[in-house]
């Protein structure tokens, strides 16, 4: 039989902001707050400079070609998070986009590329950044 659970908030007992989820096979345990992605974007630098859609990003800076700085609204609890990226642009299939800088109240990235228009930066058409770790 299904079951629906409906709340508003989610509190540990023991620490209120940690909740432990039991793994697969009943052998581990995954602490709910660690796993969950605490700022994502998918930003246009192509385009006009549009953010798609975006999670805890306040606002974006086009700093050069190629390179932009995204703050966060909520800042993170350090600078030793996890950025995970990625990218496009249409006539370049080879573009790779990585963190350049952080600190905890933005990130960095560039994207650049090794094909077409030789080894250099580039403005892509799709940033795709994901970022992991601890909020203030």
């Amino acid at each position: 039989m299904a079951s629906t659970l409906k709340i508003n908030t989610l509190t540990g007992v023991t620490t209120a902001g940690s909740i432990a989820v039991t793994g697969e096979g009943n052998s581990t345990t995954t602490n709910l707050q660690q796993g969950l992605c605490k700022m994502w974007i998918n930003f246009d630098m192509i385009n006009g400079n549009i953010t798609r859609d975006s999670l805890n990003v306040s606002s974006v800076n086009d700093d050069q070609t190629g390179t932009a700085t995204y703050t966060y609204t909520n800042s993170m609890n350090a600078t030793d998070n996890i950025a995970v990226t990625n990218g496009h642009r249409a006539e370049d299939f080879e573009i790779g986009v990585r963190k350049t800088s952080n600190d905890a109240a933005s990130i960095q990235s560039m994207a650049h590329t090794t094909s077409g228009n030789g080894d250099s930066n580039v403005d892509s058409d799709s940033n795709y950044i994901a970022v992991f770790g601890d909020l203030a």
